[in-house]
């Protein structure tokens, strides 16, 4: 698949060219017989879909690839903010340097680092306790398991009545 080049900044990439719907002269609706109209109507609407599906791949592959630059930014955001934590909990320490001893003021600081990473361990515990099991996708999953597993069997098993089992002639599903 070639890429087009952009004139306008040269390290712009452009989406590759999508193929088109040929352009070629048709025969008239009375030259053609219905075959070869069914084949071309075929054959056009095979060329629409894939243009269609490579188009849209383009586009996603574009957008994701945006996200993923805007995350990388985000990531990069956030290690500066933790590693700026540093240079907080430092400043808390020697604030309470003035009132207190030094040593005294770096071991409160530290105790307030462990009650804060305490609070916090403790609340991702409990957000975590509370991921389940997703039950209705296990049941469909066991549910599809089991009407494929019967598929191939031949005869009827009892879960599945014909539309004439009835004695009145009506449906089986009407009643």
């Amino acid at each position: 698949m070639t890429v087009a080049s952009n004139s306008q900044s040269g390290d712009a990439e452009v989406p590759p060219v999508l193929p088109s719907i040929p352009l070629t002269p048709e025969p008239g609706p009375r030259d053609a017989s219905l075959g070869a109209l069914a084949k071309d109507v075929t054959t056009h609407l095979s060329t629409l879909v894939r243009s269609e599906v490579e188009l849209a791949k383009a586009e996603v592959t574009a957008e994701v690839k945006k996200g993923v630059q805007g995350s990388v930014f985000f990531v990069i955001a956030a290690v500066i903010g933790l590693f700026s934590l540093f240079y907080l909990f430092f400043f808390i320490a020697e604030l309470l340097a003035v009132w207190l001893d030094r040593w005294a003021a770096f071991g409160i600081t530290f105790l307030i680092m462990l009650i804060a990473a305490g609070v916090f361990g403790l609340l991702g515990y409990l957000r975590v306790r509370k991921i389940r099991k997703p039950e209705r996708t296990i049941d469909s999953l066991k549910d599809s398991a089991q009407v494929l597993s019967q598929r191939g069997r031949s005869g009827n098993d009892g879960n599945v009545r014909e539309l004439t089992d009835r004695p009145s002639g009506r449906h089986a599903a009407a009643g």
